[in-house]
């Protein structure tokens, strides 16, 4: 298998990086730069240009705002998008709910709602997990019945992030509670702002706010909402999952975080020298670089096997990459805490999302987003389907376990 680029996609990484670089607004990018949370309108911004420029949607098809790139094309825009750093299209919109109408959707749905997921006119967010069913997310309990020309939904989702800025939310419910589990749940698109909904924020452990219960009260939801078939949205979920997987893998991240490591590294001294020279810290960081090399060659590898796949089915190799992905992300959070020592201690957590990355940071400027940084990229590993059962997913499809 040749993995080396021809000249024609040499030359489009240049053109969209020259893009990114021109583009993307410097405000935006030092908050990335600097592991500072975006607000909902850095997102909306920076989401509006891609789509003026025809990029925000690039998965979809040409017919739906999509760009018509090759999986090779597709794949150097995230890298580039990851390694300027500029923010990534709303992803509950454009990979996860968009797909879902496009591949499922009736022709009414595309239209009403596709070319606003494009320019982030709704923010869309992501109703699955419930308490008590997360990774065994077949167990989900919200319940959706039908009265006439609506269904009536009462259930609860937790962990939903940035509902507190949705407008919609796309729902596993349960339709047919007598069928077995897999086979009776369904997909809803829901308006947030219908009666009975409730959004309660919880508090993660780095005193962010991203993440949010809902509540379900008798809430109407027009049947005409309904994606595809009733009782079939567990097909449609494991359709959804598999693209996010292969997104998380996040390869251009990781590779502008450990530029970032080293420049670190290399300001930051231990006794007479660099950090960056110390042999036990380059021990660590060039395990983590020969993982990450790794992995990009298997995430080629699924790349080039995209050409020739067929059908809706995903791809189970995304679970590979899902799982060494969301390792590498958390090792390289490690070596940033290292970097960062006592500083990452005098961390509060108390105050507000806004203000907490507006206080004035005891030690070095850079020193105060790492501790939450390594806090919250805990989830990496959990959320999309934990690696436990990416690892049950590998050894069934691909093992033949």
């Amino acid at each position: 298998m040749d993995l080396r680029f021809t000249t024609e996609e040499l030359a489009f990484r240049d053109e969209v990086r020259a893009f990114f670089r021109s583009a993307l607004p410097a405000s935006i990018r030092d908050k990335l730069l600097a592991n500072k949370g975006l607000a909902k309108n850095d997102i909306v911004t920076w989401q509006r240009i891609l789509n003026k420029k025809g990029w925000a949607v690039a998965n979809w098809p040409v017919e739906w705002g999509g760009t018509g790139w090759t999986p090779v094309q597709q794949y150097m825009f995230q890298e580039e998008l990851q390694l300027t750093p500029a923010p990534q299209p709303l992803g509950f919109g454009v990979t996860m709910v968009g797909p879902v109408m496009i591949a499922f959707g009736s022709e009414e749905q595309k239209k009403r709602f596709l070319p606003r997921i494009a320019n982030l006119d709704d923010w869309w967010c992501q109703g699955f997990s419930e308490p008590g069913a997360g990774s065994d997310l077949a167990s989900l309990r919200t319940s959706a019945k039908r009265d006439g020309d609506h269904y009536v939904v009462n259930g609860q989702k937790t962990w939903t992030t940035l509902a507190q800025h949705a407008d919609w939310i796309f729902c596993l419910v349960r339709t047919d509670p007598q069928a077995k589990k897999q086979e009776g749940i369904s997909f809803l698109l829901i308006d947030m702002k219908t009666p009975g909904i409730t959004v309660r924020p919880i508090v993660t452990i780095d005193g962010g706010r991203e993440v949010n219960e809902v509540f379900f009260d008798d809430v109407a939801v027009p049947a005409e909402n309904l994606v595809g078939e009733e009782n079939k949205g567990w097909d449609y979920a494991k359709y959804l999952l598999g693209r996010e997987r292969t997104g998380i893998a996040r390869v251009g991240f990781s590779k502008e975080r450990v530029r970032r490591i080293k420049e670190l590294a290399a300001a930051e001294r231990v006794g007479d020298k660099p950090l960056l020279e110390d042999e036990r810290f380059r021990e660590k960081l060039a395990a983590v670089e020969v993982e990450l090399k790794a992995l990009e060659m298997t995430q080629l590898r699924v790349v080039a096997a995209e050409r020739n796949r067929v059908g809706n089915k995903p791809d189970p190799a995304s679970s590979i990459l899902k799982i060494k992905g969301s390792e590498i992300q958390q090792a390289t959070t490690e070596l940033l805490l290292e970097i960062v020592g006592p500083y990452a201690l005098p961390y509060q957590p108390e105050h507000d999302e806004e203000e907490r990355w507006n206080e004035p940071p005891i030690g070095p400027e850079w020193a105060g987003p790492i501790a939450p940084t390594y806090f919250n990229t805990r989830k990496v590993s959990i959320y999309g389907g934990t690696n436990e059962i990416q690892k049950n997913i590998i050894a069934k499809a691909i093992l033949g376990l």
